[in-house]
C-alpha cells in the first residue's frame, strides 16, 4: 500500500540566507481574538526555530477557517502574538497579503533568521482549486518549500501540492515525524499489529475498516459501531444505536477479516442505561443479555481485560475512536481504562502505540496519557485517510519533488 516516503528532510538542507516557505497549520482556535488552544502552533515552533537558527528566511503560510470572502474575522494576525511566544519571544512579521506586493516586501525585509507569517491562504480561489498561477506567485516569494503540514496533507491545494513542484521540496519535522511514526505504526511494523477502531458509526468507516482488516491481525472494535457488528450476529442491542442497513456490510467485514487471519474482537459485556446522560441508572450485562429498553453505551469490565490481555501479546497498535461515549461519565471507563494499559505496554517498549483522531485525541487527554504513547497524531482526516490506505497528495508531492 504505502511505502516509507522517499522524501527530503531539514537534514538535507543547509537554509542559510535562503527564502523558505513553510506551509503550517495554524487552525487554531481563537476566541476573542487570543488562542485559545496553542498546541498545534507549539508543534509547529521547533522547525521554525530551526530554520531560523540555522539563518533562513522564513515565511510562514497557512490557512484558517473557511473563508468566502475576506471575513476579518478569519484573518491570521492574531495568530502572531502566539507564534512568537512559542517561539521564545521572537519578533514575528505579518503581512497583510501570502502573494504579491504586501507578502514580497515581508520577505524582502527579512534578514537571516527572521520570521514573516503571511496572511490567510483561502482569502485566494486559487489555493482550494490547486491553481498553478496561484502556486507560482507563492513560489515566487521564496528559493525553497518546506512542508510542515500533514494535517492539510489529503487536500490537493496550491500550497501544499502545486508548489512542492515548483521549489526544491522538503518535510519539516512535525511532517517527518507523523510519516515516521506512520510508517512504524503500518507500512513496516513489528507484527502483530492491533487496530482499536471506535465511534459511533460503521458507514464513516467503512474504508477504514476494509484496509484495517487485510494489514492487521487483531482488530478490536468498540463504540456505537460495534452494536451493528453485534446485530449481525444476532445479538440483541435493545435501544442502541445501530444502522440496520449496514448489517450485511458487517457481515461482509467479518467473512473478509476470517480470510485474512484477522481476529476481530467484539464486546463480551457492556454497560447499559436507559438513556446517554450524566447520573443515569446504568448496569453491566454480558453482550447476549440487553434489555429491549436498554441502549449500550460503553464495553464492560469483561471486555476491558480481554482487550487489554490480547494487547499485551501485540508489538504494534494503531488506534481510532472511543470504545464508549465517553464525554459522559461513567461511560468514559473502558476507554481511560485500555488507554492507561496502552501506555503502560508502551512505557515498558512492549507496544508501539499511534493513536489519532479528534475524539480519540480528547478521549486520551481525558485518561491523562497523551504524552505517554509513541505517537498521537492530531491531523484528523489526514490520519483517517492514511489508515484507509488512501495517498495523500501532499506527502505524493513531497517524494516526487526530486531535483
Amino acid at each position: 500500500m504505502h511505502h516509507m516516503a522517499r522524501f527530503r528532510t531539514l537534514d538535507d538542507l543547509d537554509p542559510k540566507g535562503k527564502r523558505v516557505l513553510l506551509r503550517a497549520d495554524l487552525n487554531v482556535p481563537v476566541a476573542d481574538g487570543k488562542v485559545t488552544d496553542t498546541t498545534r502552533i507549539e508543534r509547529l515552533a521547533p522547525t521554525i526555530r530551526e530554520l531560523a537558527e540555522k539563518g533562513a528566511r522564513v515565511a510562514v503560510a497557512s490557512h484558517f477557517g473557511r473563508p468566502k470572502n475576506h471575513e476579518p474575522d478569519l484573518s491570521l494576525r492574531p495568530i502572531v502574538p502566539a507564534l512568537a511566544a512559542a517561539l521564545g519571544g521572537r519578533h514575528v512579521a505579518f503581512a497583510e497579503d501570502c502573494i504579491g506586493a504586501p507578502a514580497q516586501q515581508a520577505v524582502d525585509g527579512l534578514r537571516n533568521g527572521e520570521i514573516a507569517l503571511l496572511e490567510n491562504l483561502r482569502y485566494h480561489k486559487g489555493e482550494e482549486k490547486n491553481d498553478p498561477a496561484f502556486a507560482k506567485a507563492l513560489a515566487a516569494l521564496a528559493d525553497v518549500y518546506v512542508d510542515d503540514a500533514f494535517s492539510a496533507a489529503h487536500r490537493a491545494h496550491a500550497s501544499t501540492e502545486a508548489v512542492a513542484r515548483l521549489l526544491p521540496a522538503y518535510a519539516g519535522r512535525l511532517m517527518q515525524a507523523e510519516l515516521v511514526a506512520l510508517d512504524r505504526a503500518l507500512d513496516n511494523p513489528a507484527r502483530p499489529v492491533a487496530a482499536i477502531v471506535g465511534g459511533a458509526k460503521v458507514s464513516t468507516k467503512l474504508d477504514l475498516l476494509n484496509n484495517l482488516v487485510t494489514r492487521v491481525q487483531l482488530l478490536v472494535i468498540g463504540g456505537a459501531m460495534a452494536n451493528t457488528l453485534l446485530l449481525a450476529e444476532g445479538k440483541p442491542v435493545g435501544k442502541s444505536l445501530v444502522e440496520r442497513d449496514m448489517i450485511e456490510t458487517a457481515r461482509r467485514l467479518d467473512a473478509t477479516a476470517k480470510a485474512a487471519g484477522c481476529e476481530l474482537v467484539l464486546p463480551v459485556d457492556a454497560v447499559v442505561a436507559a438513556a446517554l446522560k450524566p447520573g443515569v441508572a446504568t448496569a453491566t450485562v454480558a453482550i447476549d443479555q440487553v434489555p429491549q429498553d436498554q441502549m449500550i453505551l460503553d464495553i464492560g469490565p469483561r471486555s476491558v481485560a480481554l482487550i487489554c490481555e490480547k494487547l499485551a501479546t501485540c508489538r504494534t497498535l494503531v488506534w481510532n475512536g472511543p470504545v464508549g461515549a465517553f464525554e459522559t461519565k461513567p461511560f468514559d471507563k473502558a476507554t481511560v481504562a485500555i488507554a492507561r494499559q496502552v501506555a503502560a505496554l508502551t512505557r515498558a517498549r512492549r507496544l508501539v502505540s499511534v493513536a489519532g483522531g479528534g475524539d480519540t485525541v480528547a478521549a486520551l487527554h481525558q485518561a491523562g496519557v497523551v504524552e505517554q504513547l509513541t505517537y498521537v497524531s492530531t491531523a484528523g482526516g489526514a490520519f483517517l485517510e492514511w489508515i484507509e490506505g488512501k495517498t495523500l497528495p501532499g506527502v505524493k508531492a513531497l517524494e516526487t519533488a526530486r531535483r
